[in-house]
């Protein structure tokens, strides 16, 4: 694996499917505030108990659609209000067996973005969407995505990690928060009465590799306040680039 880079926190957990062990794992266990890699659980719950049919109304296929492709913040908002809350967080926890997935710290209790994660549950939640989720919940999330937009509504270039690194079959949910422009959430400079980390730039790239979606990686990152984008972006596809992820194809070199 590539070395962290200085200053820069990082948990990392790759799974592979075929046989059903972890390959890497670094940190995994670290909370981080989700920024917009909370959206799968919030499809999740939002599908939950829709089945057998899992009909998904036209103006929901809409928000759900940028919501996942292209990361679209104000989505995500809508379905966080319109289902509660934290308690979309607190169902699925339950459902799926997260160890370290916790809603948004008391002092930011609407802030879907500082939902604590860890690289070890996006493994789990992952893992239910590809081998435990009903036929048609895996299939209508997975298209989607399989299926990422260059940029999210926001302007920002979402193919770091993951997206640049492995080539073609991959899919992703990224997330971002903190630099200068993002829509994600950024907090007020003083530290909030939080242990996780609600100030340091926040970039994370999550999704599977490979056919058949063979191998789940999952990559956190937290860089010192005021990072260039850039610079983080180059940081995480590096650091993604260095793994051993099992069916993955490495892009060519631009």
């Amino acid at each position: 694996m590539t070395a962290v880079p200085p200053g820069v926190t990082a948990g990392i957990a790759v799974f592979d499917r075929h046989t059903g062990q972890f390959v890497q794992q670094f940190n995994a266990d670290h909370q981080f505030r989700s920024a917009s890699v909370v959206k799968l659980l919030i499809v999740l719950d939002f599908l939950w108990d829709r089945g057998p049919q899992y009909d998904v109304p036209v103006a929901d296929r809409e928000r759900l659609d940028v919501m996942l492709r292209s990361s679209d913040d104000d989505a995500a908002s809508h379905y966080w209000d319109e289902l509660g809350g934290a308690a979309i967080v607190e169902r699925m926890v339950e459902r799926l067996g997260l160890t370290r997935t916790a809603g948004p710290p008391a002092t930011h209790p609407g802030f879907w973005g500082y939902v604590a994660i860890t690289a070890a549950d996006t493994v789990r939640i992952y893992r239910y969407i590809l081998d435990s989720a009903p036929q048609p919940v895996r299939e209508y999330v997975m298209e989607l995505l399989h299926r990422p937009t260059r940029h999210g509504t926001d302007g920002f270039d979402q193919y770091f990690g993951i997206a640049s690194a492995f080539d073609p079959d991959f899919s992703i949910k990224q997330g971002w928060s903190g630099f200068q422009g993002s829509s994600g959430y950024r907090s007020d400079r003083a530290k909030p009465d939080s242990t996780l980390d609600l100030v340091s730039d926040a970039l994370h790239t999550t999704g599977t590799v490979g056919l058949d979606d063979r191998s789940i990686v999952a990559v956190f990152t937290l860089h010192p306040s005021g990072t260039q984008y850039e610079q983080a972006y180059a940081a995480v596809t590096e650091l993604t680039a260095g793994l051993t992820v099992p069916g993955g194809v490495r892009a060519a070199a631009s």
